[in-house]
């Protein structure tokens, strides 16, 4: 493409995908700026002029593009903040991958699984409360077999599966003096574990991911094994994507021993570099393409 965009990648510049986007961006042409979350700076002038900037003076608002790769964790005011930042800036003309709607859909749990479940997606049974007496008695209702996750978290971190009701009174009761929201799945037992990379309405990759136990995040040890999806289960990743509107995501799948097909989870800021080991497109070529198109249409 001619002329080059000014493009901002949102994460630590140290990390792999932020590496992999920054070089393939500048090889097109582009100027391109790696900002941490947590170097954002918002101002507001006395005569009404608002700025957003990061490290070195970088005027965000003046960005074509920005890649959001990483919203670290953070206190309540912290993570409203970086919010509030995205949305100021898709507001003032800056094209964010993902937009700020479609992170807020994808980081928390239950959002994401009520998105889903009213675009008639099928998902695992769920249930989330406040009360450790009421997560007991979700505990019982979906089968005394569940997984627990905490309501903002990825790559499987802080997940726990419950199969005996003493254990859970423990863990619930833990959980309580934390102020925890209790996120409670059916388990769905001996299934596949798919995840599928869809980048603007398109399944660019996917993979099977394969584990002695039955957590299989290739954060915690699961092994990547190139996949190609079904017809059914490549249209519900791109229904999925498009449910929580995202432009780039990473759809979770279970297919379970009778075939039935659970939406698992959709992420908003996904991870490639793992299906990226087992899949021979260039996958961070792709979301490059994908981006540049969003922006010059």
């Amino acid at each position: 493409m001619s002329g080059g965009l000014r493009v901002g990648v949102l994460g630590a510049s140290g990390l792999w995908h932020a590496r992999r986007l920054q070089d393939a961006f500048q090889r097109r042409g582009h100027v391109v700026a790696t900002i941490p979350a947590t170097r954002l700076v918002s101002e507001i002038g006395s005569d009404g002029s608002a700025a957003l900037s990061g490290p070195d003076g970088v005027a965000l608002h003046e960005l074509d593009l920005l890649v959001v790769r990483g919203l670290p964790r953070g206190s309540l005011e912290q993570v409203i903040f970086r919010m509030d930042a995205l949305h100021a800036l898709a507001a003032a003309g800056v094209r964010c991958v993902n937009g700020p709607r479609a992170i807020e859909r994808t980081v928390d749990k239950s959002w994401a699984g009520a998105t889903l479940a009213a675009a008639g997606l099928p998902t695992p049974a769920t249930i989330a409360c406040e009360r450790s007496a009421d997560a007991l008695q979700a505990f019982a209702r979906l089968g005394g077999d569940v997984i627990v996750k905490p309501l903002f978290g990825a790559m499987g971190s802080g997940m726990v599966r419950i199969e005996d009701a003493d254990v859970a009174l423990r863990v619930f009761r833990a959980l309580e003096l934390e102020r925890a929201v209790f996120y409670l799945q059916a388990t769905i037992a001996d299934a596949r574990d798919l995840r599928a990379l869809v980048v603007a309405g398109e399944v660019v990759g996917a993979m099977e991911r394969v584990a002695p136990g039955w957590r299989a995040n290739v954060a915690r040890g699961g092994r990547p094994v190139a996949a190609t999806l079904g017809a059914e289960e490549e249209r519900l990743a791109l229904r999925a994507a498009r449910a929580v509107e995202a432009d780039v995501a990473g759809v979770d799948l279970l297919v379970g021993r009778d075939g039935a097909i659970h939406v698992l989870e959709v992420n908003g800021i996904p991870g490639w570099q793992g299906l990226q080991s087992v899949c021979e497109a260039d996958l961070t070529a792709r979301v490059v393409g994908a981006c540049e198109a969003l922006v010059t249409g």
